[in-house]
């Protein structure tokens, strides 16, 4: 039998955001060659990642004609290709697309696994599939115009690296970044190949995730929304209480992260108290890896050993949360 003739693109939409278009917009599609592409452009934010969005892009390409071997392209950070990844999985069931990740956070994990989502009903990533972005193009260039809020988030997903596999990578700082990117995906593309659709493995990159989801989740209906990365990095402190509760990990492991939080939590705005445990449980009852309303948590033996899917009780959560809101900065 001979191999089936590839397909050529025959259309290119670029989905970006307002805060990256007048820096990359231009050059970007220059650098691939894609000066005639249908442009789309939206407000950025976690607010943003919504259906409202999805609904967008899919009239864009629809009004331009676009047929099954059109790509989008995704300039952006997670929210961009997250959303985007998902409008094209979907589109005609399904269309190529591309991440161009513009963060820190998108560089090391969020454009890379083939995970697209949306945010609905007040939940992270409620809705949403798993595609394969045909190329994932990494250039730390993006990272000369990214404000030190959105460095200090990315930050924080790498050094979840460094705690469920690489401790090396618990040495990353704002100065040597860089050279720890590779790594990081060279990590999730490890994990992502024997487990593409989180039956078992994938789950160890949730890591934080679980209490940091809920706690973004809250805090977007707030005055003072929290970064994906600065979520999960509360989440990784709960996270590491409890493996020194429920598994004996190292204290010292939680008082080295405790001593770092300050800095990955330098440019935000934060105001949580006892009050919002709550409400932040309230989230985690809809988190999409429950099974059921129990959340289940990964939690670490030690650094590089993680442990999945354990459930707790209701009591231990909250105790675990009023650790973490005892020890977020400037109170």
């Amino acid at each position: 039998m001979s191999d089936k003739p590839k397909s050529t693109i025959t259309q290119a939409f670029i989905l970006t955001d307002e805060n990256v278009a007048p820096f990359w917009l231009p050059e970007v599609a220059h650098w691939l060659n894609c000066n005639n592409a249908v442009e789309i452009v939206i407000k950025p934010g976690e607010q943003y990642k919504t259906l409202q969005n999805v609904q967008r892009i899919w009239r864009t390409l629809m009004r331009h004609h676009a047929d099954r071997n059109a790509l989008l392209i995704n300039l952006g950070g997670g929210v961009i290709t997250d959303l985007g990844g998902f409008a094209a999985s979907t589109y005609k069931r399904g269309i190529k697309f591309v991440n161009v990740p513009t963060t820190l956070l998108a560089m090391v994990d969020a454009a890379i696994g083939g995970k697209t989502g949306i945010d609905f009903g007040g939940g992270k990533n409620q809705i949403g599939t798993f595609a394969e972005a045909e190329k994932v193009l990494v250039d730390p260039v993006f990272l000369e115009t990214l404000p030190q809020r959105e460095l200090l988030s990315g930050l924080a997903e790498m050094l979840k690296y460094g705690f469920i596999a690489d401790p090396e990578l618990l040495q990353a700082n704002v100065e040597n970044c860089t050279s720890y990117i590779i790594r990081c995906g060279d990590i999730k593309r490890k994990v992502v190949a024997q487990d593409p659709t989180e039956k078992g493995l994938r789950k160890v990159l949730n890591f934080g995730h679980t209490f940091g989801h809920a706690i973004e989740s809250h805090c977007l209906t707030t005055e003072y929304p929290l970064l994906h990365g600065e979520a999960v990095a509360l989440g990784m402190l709960g996270a590491l209480w409890l493996s020194v509760k429920q598994f004996g990990l190292d204290v010292k492991v939680l008082h080295n992260f405790e001593n770092q939080l300050p800095m990955l939590l330098s440019e935000a705005e934060i105001s949580l108290s006892k009050s919002d445990i709550e409400p932040v449980m309230s989230y985690l009852v809809h988190d999409k890896k429950n099974k059921g309303e129990t959340p289940q948590f990964v939690l670490l033996e030690e650094v590089g050993k993680p442990v999945c899917d354990v459930m707790l009780p209701s009591a231990t959560i909250k105790e675990a949360l009023e650790y973490v809101i005892s020890k977020v900065p400037n109170q």
